[in-house]
């Protein structure tokens, strides 16, 4: 079985954004960039699997800037076999980058496609559901537990009353969650060898993919500064005073 697993590019989660001084878009000038946390889950599950003897190869793909293949050398140091990245400059939207995996499933013959449930830079969460629409798979989200067997993927997925446990017969689309694993650490001897594992280049145009953006992004404003949340106070008779002179709840 082949796994495709989608990763983008996104600022580093410990960074924090910010706005450019003209509000047209989030300023990534000098700014770290990493793997989507939610993805580098997707790639640790994929290779899981492969180490388990039930995957023969993981693929990771990429949709945006050159710089992204550094992204696509931190999934192959993980354990990735392949690397593939759709160059483009501009902002990926959902359904384009849903369009450009359908067109690559359909090249590798690939029967499990993993990615993460959401990017941390847009929140869309939908690229999984549209796939699975295009591809007319069955889809499993929120993966928070994931077994492969017989043909079938069972995912135990994380609802408002409690969790969910589904089967999905292959092939499938599978999002997964925080929960579902805790990524490895790729170690120096790792990344040494990624740097010699094949990362190909398609473009969207040979994908027969048009990934021009259907929305246009008016502006970008920041969060407003919170106000001080609280008062300290010296004795229990200053609370109970400003409890009743203040607050008024007493």
């Amino acid at each position: 079985m082949k796994i495709l697993v989608g990763v983008k590019r996104v600022v580093d989660h410990n960074v924090k954004v910010r706005v450019k001084a003209d509000g047209s878009a989030v300023d990534l000038d000098n700014l770290k960039m990493a793997i989507n946390p939610f993805d580098e889950i997707a790639v640790e599950a994929a290779v899981r699997l492969k180490e388990a003897g039930i995957a023969s190869e993981v693929v990771v793909v990429s949709i945006g800037p050159e710089k992204a293949q550094d992204t696509l050398r931190q999934a192959l140091a993980m354990g990735a076999d392949r690397a593939i990245l759709v160059p483009y400059a501009g902002l990926s939207e959902p359904l384009a980058v849903a369009k450009t995996l359908k067109a690559l499933v359909a090249k590798e013959a690939a029967q499990l496609v993993m990615l993460g449930k959401q990017a941390i830079d847009d929140d869309c969460n939908q690229t999984g559901q549209m796939l699975a629409a295009l591809l007319d798979w069955p889809q499993g989200t929120f993966a928070s537990e994931l077994k492969v067997a017989d043909g079938q993927v069972e995912v135990v997925r994380e609802i408002d009353g409690g969790l969910e446990t589904i089967a999905l017969a292959l092939p499938a689309v599978v999002s997964v969650d925080l929960r579902l694993n805790e990524p490895r650490f790729a170690s120096l001897p790792s990344i040494m060898k990624a740097k010699k594992k094949p990362l190909e280049q398609v473009t969207a145009e040979e994908l027969g993919v048009d990934l021009s953006p259907r929305l246009e992004l008016l502006s970008a404003v920041e969060p407003p500064v919170r106000q001080a949340g609280g008062v300290l106070v010296a004795t229990a008779a200053e609370l109970v005073a400003k409890l009743k002179t203040e607050a008024a709840v007493l």
